[in-house]
């Protein structure tokens, strides 16, 4: 499979990208910046650059046509103030949705976080991420020319992965380390089974093949 991965030189998207040319895929990665392209030389993937922020639906659609997967896992990271939640979390996501209809690209898996809901109340920036988050959900969910998967981790950790997760329309919050993440996204994307799911995420007991399968109901 080809898959491009939009945030492509994230601490989830590298780990996703040495799983995926491991296991014989072709990994497009997404960057901002030309000095990121080695780090995805290393982990197997092909370096784009190419800023969701600034980018037309063409130049991207350009970038997906002929993929067989689309992975929305880009952020505008914990340290950004709440515009960039805004143009990163939602305006790129719906961004690359937009390319990837254009590009005639179904498979769609999107990384969105525990608790997002466009209707989420408060203040703060992480209040503004959460709605962020949750309205990108919403627009992902929303088309019929896309093969949707919508994945919301909870507290995301670099802990060791374990291979050993909790993946459940609804788990309840916990912590789970980005290699699993990564584990799961790299088994989402060719799991047709679970199209039309969005899906909560945490450690939990059960090897992540298998929880992809159960959730998929094979």
């Amino acid at each position: 499979m080809r898959i491009v991965i939009a945030g492509g030189h994230g601490r989830i998207a590298l780990r996703l990208e040495r799983l995926l040319a491991a296991g014989g895929h072709e990994a497009v990665g997404l960057i901002r910046r030309p000095e990121q392209a080695e780090d995805l030389r290393t982990a197997g993937a092909e370096p784009v650059v190419l800023d969701l922020e600034s980018a037309s639906v063409e130049e991207v659609a350009e970038v997906l046509r002929g993929a067989d997967a689309a992975v929305f896992a880009a952020g505008a990271g914990p340290d950004s103030g709440a515009a960039r939640k805004d143009t990163v979390d939602r305006d790129a996501a719906v961004l690359f949705a937009d390319a990837a209809e254009r590009a005639g690209v179904r498979r769609f898996v999107i990384v969105s976080s525990m608790g997002a809901d466009a209707g989420h109340e408060g203040d703060e920036v992480f209040d503004v991420y959460l709605r962020a988050k949750g309205a990108a959900d919403d627009a992902i969910r929303s088309r019929p020319g896309l093969d949707w998967t919508v994945l919301r981790p909870g507290v995301l950790t670099d802990d060791a992965g374990r291979g050993l997760v909790r993946l459940e329309a609804r788990t309840g919050r916990g912590p789970v380390p980005r290699d699993d993440v990564a584990a799961v996204l790299a088994e989402l994307v060719d799991s047709p089974g679970t199209v039309g799911l969005t899906l909560e995420l945490v450690s939990g007991s059960t090897p992540v093949v298998v929880a992809v399968k159960d959730v998929a109901g094979n």
